[in-house]
């Protein structure tokens, strides 16, 4: 029996396949590439695609993810800092037993619509420092003991900044989140 390389058509595909094949799907809709009609059958097509070839032809007329979208940032103690002019990558991973960290994205070149920042937090405090104009998201963390801080601005940006998107876990430490004051 001959196998084939895993770049042939014919070549079976795994669930992480799938699952990387509709997040660029979400991501090209969010940056209005696509609608939401063809988000929906794009997304069942990828579901339930076995062959690369099926995932080739859902994504075809999409842009490849850009090198460097995906950073992890991570610490067992001491500090975790971004600040200043740094550039804040598509997906941000954060993983943190007992440090404290410190996300300053207000003066930070942010290049996508949606940045998705996934913690890990232990024991630890963690502070994100969001742009004036940015948008939080926090329906896909999860917290087990302490309480998320974030207050949203009272008045609505008049021109709408990025989505700042945060999953993941807390543990036992504390999220404080809070808009750049200008």
């Amino acid at each position: 029996m001959t196998s084939s390389p895993p770049d042939q058509p014919q070549t079976r595909i795994a669930a992480a396949d799938r699952d990387a094949a509709v997040e660029r799907l979400q991501l090209a809709y969010a940056e209005e590439r696509i609608t939401q009609d063809e988000l929906d059958q794009r997304v069942h097509a990828a579901l339930t695609a076995t062959v690369r070839a099926d995932l080739d032809a859902v994504l075809h007329d999409l842009p490849a993810e850009a090198p460097g979208s995906s950073v992890t940032l991570s610490a067992m103690n001491g500090r975790l800092v971004r600040r200043g002019p740094w550039r804040v990558p598509r997906t941000l991973t954060v993983a943190s037993a007992f440090a404290k960290v410190h996300l300053d994205l207000s003066a930070a070149v942010i290049d996508h619509p949606v940045v998705d920042i996934e913690l890990g937090a232990g024991f630890g405090r963690t502070t994100i420092t969001v742009p004036r104009d940015a948008t939080v998201d926090l329906d896909g963390l999860q917290q087990s003991w302490k309480t998320v801080r974030y207050r949203p601005p009272r008045t609505p940006a008049p021109t709408p900044g990025p989505t700042i998107r945060i999953t993941g876990t807390l543990g036992f430490g504390r999220l404080k989140i809070r808009h750049a004051r200008r």
